[in-house]
């Protein structure tokens, strides 16, 4: 699959068929749309996920405060783009606020296929970028968000066991490091 950074599935709902569309809530973050008796949740901006991948041994994670879920929970750092900014952009800001780590060249961030998230809710794929760094640029993180409570590097093979073991749970980081993993070799 060729790889696009304007692929119409990561940019606006393509479900045109899909009649009467009728918005239910919105907030300053997303839409409750009822489109033809299909329910979806639609972020205002475009959502963007890194995987942070360090010497090519270990990866990156946040453990996040989730009240929804009464946990705070290991995922990928990531979050919605401000009012024009472009997801590469959002890349390089949600990897500093989230992680503490100042990438400053965007072509760093390679874009990788998307994945959909809930294909029966959220008709908008997320952008993935992966970055590579170095286990310097890690270890001179400086502060992050205050809804990060750590940032953590885990080595691959702790990342597998920790997902099979369920301490990472959440469907999108799992995926994303899961096809990943599936191609290294040797894995």
């Amino acid at each position: 699959m060729s790889i696009r950074n304007d692929d119409p599935r990561m940019i606006a709902p393509q479900c045109h068929s899909l009649q009467p569309v009728s918005t239910i809530h919105e907030n300053k973050w997303f839409s409750l749309v009822n489109r033809g008796g299909y329910y979806t949740m639609e972020y205002h901006q475009p959502q963007v996920v890194i995987l942070p991948v360090v010497d090519n041994h270990s990866i990156v994670m946040v453990r996040v405060k989730r009240p929804v879920i009464a946990d705070s929970a290991l995922e990928l750092p990531g979050g919605a783009s401000f009012q024009n900014e472009i997801p590469v952009e959002t890349a390089a800001r949600e990897l500093r606020e989230e992680t503490g780590i100042r990438i400053d060249q965007s072509d760093r961030f390679q874009i990788v296929p998307s994945i959909a998230i809930c294909p029966n809710r959220h008709p908008v794929l997320p952008w993935i970028y992966q970055i590579n760094i170095s286990k310097m640029e890690f270890n001179s993180r400086r502060d992050y968000d205050d809804e990060v409570i750590s940032v953590e590097c885990f080595l691959f093979e702790e990342v597998k066991k920790k997902i099979i073991r369920g301490d990472i749970y959440i469907s999108l980081p799992i995926s994303i490091i899961s096809r990943f993993l599936f191609h290294m070799k040797g894995f």
